[in-house]
């Protein structure tokens, strides 16, 4: 019987020091190239842009590491060495920035940081900032969502119409820089602003195809 105990002893200390997510939400994210193009424009864009980025979470309902983070948000503003993406050339070490939810406690900011993290992999492995901000994440339904991090981020969408084809053979050239559930769609940006300080540069990238908007569950 004490062998059982300390074995159950040590399977709940172990346990207990595995991290566990169940996480799910709403995101979006925007480039500063077209993600939803012909080859034709896209090769053209390749390393002269779409090196940069926004991508925003809004959890709906979770945990993080015991660390409950339901109705809270975080935005990254990534800057990278190419264009995201590209098979061409290798656009890491990037850079980033992310804005947690002023409303979270400490121990819900490092949460957030870490789920932006685990969701992004190696493109957030270079944080040189963490800024408690005040985040609006408003989804409208039919790809329109607005999104602001204090007064350095501004991102705003709406769903593609026939007059923002720019070649014949479109698709998906680029994938969302996370893993989303099904049925995400590729979006216009009509607003893509970074103009925060910690980057090498600030940017504006109004009226590209260059957005995703969709849902995802983190879980372990």
């Amino acid at each position: 019987m004490r062998l059982a105990s300390v074995v159950s002893a040590v399977v709940l200390v172990c346990f207990a020091g595995v991290a566990r997510a169940d996480v799910a939400g709403q995101y979006v994210e925007a480039r500063t190239c077209e993600v939803y193009v012909g080859p034709c424009f896209a090769e053209s864009e390749v390393n002269l842009a779409g090196s940069q980025a926004v991508l925003a979470w809004h959890v709906t309902r979770g945990s993080l590491d015991g660390v409950e983070l339901s109705g809270l948000s975080v935005v990254a503003a990534v800057e990278a060495r190419a264009t995201l993406g590209t098979p061409f050339r290798n656009p890491y070490p990037a850079r980033a920035i992310v804005y947690v939810d002023r409303r979270a406690n400490e121990a819900q900011r490092a949460a957030l940081v870490r789920l932006a993290k685990r969701m992004t992999g190696r493109l957030l492995e270079n944080v040189v900032r963490v800024v408690p901000a005040r985040i609006e994440f408003e989804n409208n339904g039919s790809g329109v969502v607005h999104v602001t991090a204090g007064k350095d981020v501004k991102l705003t969408t709406r769903q593609a119409t026939p007059e923002d084809v720019k070649c014949v053979s479109e698709f998906i050239y680029y994938e969302p820089l996370v893993h989303l559930n099904p049925g995400f769609m590729a979006v216009v940006a009509t607003q893509h602003e970074f103009r925060g300080k910690g980057l090498r540069t600030t940017w504006s990238s109004p009226e590209k195809r260059s957005a995703f908007v969709g849902t995802f569950h983190l879980a372990d």
